[in-house]
């Protein structure tokens, strides 16, 4: 089996995660997925599984909106684990492969009440496996928030280890295939949002070189105009249609 090593994720990491806080789709996605978390509103005690947490962006900010919460976040990158431990240091981090079995300690079972998902399950061989090896760490009615991509995907995508992007159907079954029950699934994004990976599909091979040879002082003006037009653009997306290339899902467990 194909695991994630395969993508050079600590490489990623110290190539790109000067520039990846600026992407203005990941401001997007974590929008789309707060929405979706809801914690402002949930019940304590609050319990955060954050699978695939980077840098640690998603966790800095759950515990600002819920300073009362407990994060655990997993990722590949032992440079991202390393970077995230210093961003959020009230947060407990783990390198994890998630195309290997989870190994986590014992009190982490049935733990989270509340999962983030955000763009990992392209990068897997298996996501049904992925899905149905973190079940046993989600309490019984945890809200598991689940974010892919759907479209065409870039040279800078396949750079970066995408297997395959979604369909709205493929991601269902998958969640379903877990054990996992759907409670919502849809598309977000439209127009804006496939505009912008438009354009990312058209930039090819010469994206990777950009975010290689520049960091986050160094973009050059052009790439700064871009995030900020698009960082505008964004507001005006759609949050629910068939016609988005952000797939946004709740899943629950039993």
């Amino acid at each position: 089996m194909v695991t994630q090593h395969d993508a050079g994720w600590d490489e990623h990491w110290k190539s790109y995660a000067s520039i990846n806080a600026l992407n203005p789709a990941q401001v997007y996605r974590q929008k789309l997925v707060f929405e979706c978390l809801a914690l402002g509103d949930a019940a304590s005690p609050v319990r955060v599984f954050d699978l695939g947490s980077g840098s640690g962006e998603m966790a800095t900010e759950v515990l600002h909106a819920r300073p009362d919460a407990d994060v655990v976040g997993l990722d590949i990158s032992a440079n991202a684990v390393e970077i995230a431990r210093d961003k959020a240091p009230r947060a407990r981090f783990f390198q994890q492969d998630f195309a290997k079995p989870i190994g986590l300690p014992a009190e982490l079972r049935g733990w989270a009440t509340h999962a983030v998902c955000s763009e990992v399950l392209e990068h897997l061989d298996d996501p049904t496996a992925m899905l149905a090896n973190i079940r046993p760490y989600l309490a019984r009615g945890c809200k598991l928030v689940i974010t892919v991509p759907a479209g065409p995907r870039s040279a800078f995508d396949k750079h970066i280890g995408h297997r395959a992007h979604f369909t709205p159907d493929r991601l269902e079954r998958t969640i379903k295939a877990a054990g996992l029950e759907v409670a919502d699934l849809r598309g977000a994004g439209f127009p804006f949002f496939n505009l912008y990976r438009l354009a990312v599909v058209l930039r090819g091979k010469k994206l990777i070189e950009d975010g290689a040879e520049h960091g986050q002082a160094n973009l050059p003006l052009s790439a700064r105009a871009t995030i900020r037009m698009f960082s505008w653009l964004f507001k005006l997306n759609t949050s629910s249609s068939r016609l988005g290339w952000q797939l946004v899902a709740v899943a629950t467990v039993r």
